[in-house]
């Protein structure tokens, strides 16, 4: 599915999955977020996704012609406030899409699939 809009100069089509890339790289560069879980939760939880498939945690819906909605699929960092990282990824991400994509975004609903224990020591 493609997202377009028209302008004096001709007709702009943007691929679901060109939207999904923009969403998945600018929440991985908020600070507490180790990667993207896939949608799916029978797929399983605990594999996080390759850095060349950010849009496999990511969801698009089209609204409208130039609206969209994104649902985002994160695994967060142990010993972060999960709603300051859930929140900081709402706002890159919005910001992302509608700097670089001249999209609106009408929501960002961030699910959080797990939380990953890194540099722990076991006695």
């Amino acid at each position: 599915m493609t997202q377009g809009t028209q302008s004096e100069l001709g007709k702009i089509k943007i691929r679901e999955e060109v939207i999904a890339t923009v969403c998945g790289v600018s929440a991985m560069e908020c600070y507490g977020l180790v990667g993207m879980a896939p949608r799916n939760v029978q797929e399983g939880l605990t594999d996080l996704l390759r850095r060349e498939n950010f849009e496999k945690g990511v969801d698009v819906q089209f609204n409208n012609e130039n609206s969209i909605s994104v649902q985002l699929y994160i695994v967060v960092e142990y010993g972060v406030k999960i709603s300051e990282v859930a929140k900081n990824v709402q706002e890159r991400v919005k910001f992302a899409v509608e700097s670089l994509l001249g999209l609106e975004v009408d929501c960002i609903n961030v699910k959080v699939q797990g939380v990953r224990v890194t540099g722990a020591k076991r006695k």
